[in-house]
């Protein structure tokens, strides 16, 4: 029976709609946390106490706001990695037809919402480093959304919106590591990058053990990275791409291995039932665990796992360590009129929806993409303004333009606001899309 592609995405919908409300409520304890009497002890807690690591080779000592930006958000990255491979090989970008239209208004995406910026702050070298922050957008949310409005988005808008969001996960990794990279000390960057070697050997060797390549990602791959000055969660995108994807069993394997262990464990039963299983039922019980395993690829059953870590543990904590702004030393008239502000707004909720829609109408024009006759072009739009939704990423790449200065704040509150009106305009469009 062939498998059905909108189940995967269904699934994804429910995930992504209860990880955006926890993101919501994240976000709204930083803030309040930080505008109450124990707004010190918040920004103590995360900028002023440190944890070390102190073994062998590893000495780590940082800020713990450092570990949840450098370390935590480099399992997200993981993840990220291996969803971006599971669509490049088997997904809606394994082949140049189904990626051609994600592709083309993904860079739309993120061209034009950094032009804005940099049309903006062209004059100002203390803050042109800020001009990838609205290139982001922030899958959970904007799945969240359309997951609430159901039935009256396509599935093809929901394929299109998570495999734009990829291509621009991928964009950002690329900044980051190519732009945001001050200082490289190069022994470092050729160890992280020999293991990273080492593991994709391994994997193409047969080796199939998450163990052993989280061990060697986290000691040899990540570490060293961290070290090398090049930012700690390109490591985790690296480290994914050495997963295996392929499965030990096929399926028709699978089901006859999985009938030969529930006949063992057929003959193992007595005659008198029992609580506690006998040797041969165990044994039985043990094949099948197994056959379930090698069913799955070890690329699957990693990110099956971290699903739930990352969106309703690591992402949140990031939100809340992330977004507690002091509104007691925030001008709001600064942000109004501020340069980082304006170039922010204007780049996520202007520049993200013209530079999707441009783009794929543009590209149809020249007849390099093909579009599914069935949606309509305010769909289109209604899913650029979802695009827009920057937040997690958008406020990951402030900290790295402008961690320990003032306007990065100032960053944060235009990246919420931008990303609450981009919200609100894609949620209103498509609620009433099918009006035209």
């Amino acid at each position: 029976m062939k498998k059905n592609p909108i189940i995967p995405f269904v699934q994804s919908m429910r995930k992504h709609i209860n990880s955006g409300t926890i993101l919501l409520l994240a976000t709204a304890a930083a803030l309040i946390v930080a505008n109450s009497p124990f707004s010190k002890f918040y920004f103590e807690l995360f900028e002023d106490t440190y944890f070390s690591i102190d073994f062998h080779f590893w000495h780590l000592k940082k800020p713990f706001y450092y570990w949840i930006n450098d370390g935590l958000m480099a399992i997200f990255f993981l993840l990220i990695g291996l969803e971006i491979k599971r669509e490049l090989i088997i997904g809606e970008l394994s082949s140049l037809q189904k990626a051609l239209v994600p592709l083309v208004a993904a860079i739309g995406g993120m061209v034009v919402p950094a032009l804005f910026y940099v049309a903006v702050n062209s004059t100002n070298a203390d803050i042109i480093d800020g001009w990838a922050i609205p290139m982001a957008t922030d899958i959970a949310f904007a799945l969240g959304i359309m997951a609430i409005l159901g039935k009256r988005v396509p599935i093809e808008l929901k394929v299109l919106l998570t495999s734009l969001a990829i291509v621009d996960d991928l964009g950002a990794v690329l900044t980051i590591a190519i732009y945001y990279t001050d200082t490289i000390i190069w022994g470092y960057l050729a160890l992280s990058i020999a293991s990273w070697i080492l593991l994709f050997l391994l994997g193409r060797f047969g080796v199939r053990s998450l163990f052993v390549f989280l061990i060697i990602g986290v000691l040899l791959v990540w570490y060293p990275m961290l070290k090398s000055g090049v930012h700690a969660t390109v490591a985790g995108v690296m480290i994914a791409f050495t997963i295996p994807i392929r499965r030990k069993f096929d399926s028709g394997s699978f089901q006859k291995s999985i009938h030969e262990a529930i006949g063992h464990f057929k003959n193992g039963s007595g005659e008198n039932e029992s609580d506690i299983l006998n040797h041969a039922q165990y044994g039985a019980i043990e094949n099948i665990e197994d056959h379930c395993k090698d069913v799955t690829s070890p690329l699957q059953r990693l990110e099956h796992q971290l699903h739930a870590i990352c969106l309703y543990g690591i992402m949140p904590i990031f939100a809340f360590a992330n977004t507690g702004i002091d509104f007691r030393k925030v001008n709001l008239s600064e942000v109004a009129s501020s340069g980082v502000s304006v170039g922010i707004i204007l780049g996520l909720f202007f520049g993200k929806v013209i530079g999707i829609v441009s783009f794929i109408y543009i590209f149809r024009g020249l007849k390099v993409i093909e579009l599914p006759k069935k949606l309509l072009l305010n769909q289109y739009i209604g899913t650029g303004f979802l695009a827009g939704i920057g937040f997690t990423m958008s406020i990951f790449i402030t900290d790295l333009a402008f961690h320990g200065a003032a306007i990065a704040d100032t960053a944060k509150m235009a990246i919420i606001l931008a990303s609450l009106l981009s919200g609100i305009a894609g949620f209103t469009i498509l609620s009433r899309s099918k009006e035209s």
